[in-house]
């Protein structure tokens, strides 16, 4: 094996600080949406246990959130990553079905606020690289890929496979007959997602979030 060179180091330190800031923003205030949203449904959990905050520590999970992007990040491949899901009490819902459903929504939407904040931040610095240079270039990067991030997590987020939150949505909209068969595939839906991500299956999700960045000016 080839010793890694330099120039390659530096351009792989400075790409994962450039990603690093917007998918932390982007998980965060993911998270923290769900627990703020559960809050005012009724349940307190999230705030009780620390995590209704925007302090990227308490959300991140070392595998999701740090091992596996920089994997996908190093190799090439498609950037994928997690954070730890915040603590529902579903009982303490002041309705339990049809909060839940406002819970699940509470994520997603906050990536599509926070995607059109990025967008804002793209079209300012992209008009500050004639007087920056490079560091305006990079800058302008980091909102696209802020652009790109959140949008990819709102869309991926909201495909309807327990436990991501489109599933979480579905069995609030469900009959509860077919709400039990969901909660039964809950406990396989990690392995689903990952199988479905690797198949090439979802590929479709990754192309939508790019042309809905596209139509907010973002060229990824």
């Amino acid at each position: 094996m080839r010793p890694m060179s330099a120039s390659f180091l530096l351009n792989f330190i400075q790409s994962a600080v450039i990603y690093a800031i917007p998918i932390l923003f982007a998980i965060t205030v993911h998270e923290a949406a769900h627990g703020w949203m559960a809050r005012r449904c009724g349940d307190r959990t999230a705030e009780m246990l620390g995590r209704l905050t925007l302090n990227p520590i308490k959300h991140i999970d070392p595998i999701g959130t740090v091992a596996v992007p920089l994997m996908t990040l190093f190799f090439g491949g498609i950037l994928f990553g997690w954070a730890k899901p915040v603590p529902i009490g579903i009982r303490n819902l002041n309705d339990p079905k049809r909060d839940m459903v406002a819970v699940a929504l509470a994520g997603p939407g906050a990536n599509l606020l926070m995607a059109l904040g990025w967008a804002l931040l793209y079209a300012v610095f992209k008009l500050t690289i004639p007087i920056l240079g490079m560091p305006g270039i990079l800058l302008t990067k980091m909102a696209g890929i802020g652009v790109f991030f959140n949008m990819l997590l709102m869309i991926f987020n909201l495909v309807p496979i327990p436990p991501l939150d489109g599933g979480r949505v579905l069995r609030g909209l469900v009959p509860e007959s077919f709400g039990r068969q969901l909660d039964a595939v809950e406990r396989y839906g990690l392995i689903i997602v990952l199988g479905l991500i690797f198949s090439g299956l979802l590929s479709p999700v990754f192309s939508l979030a790019r042309r809905m960045a596209a139509l907010l000016g973002v060229v990824i």
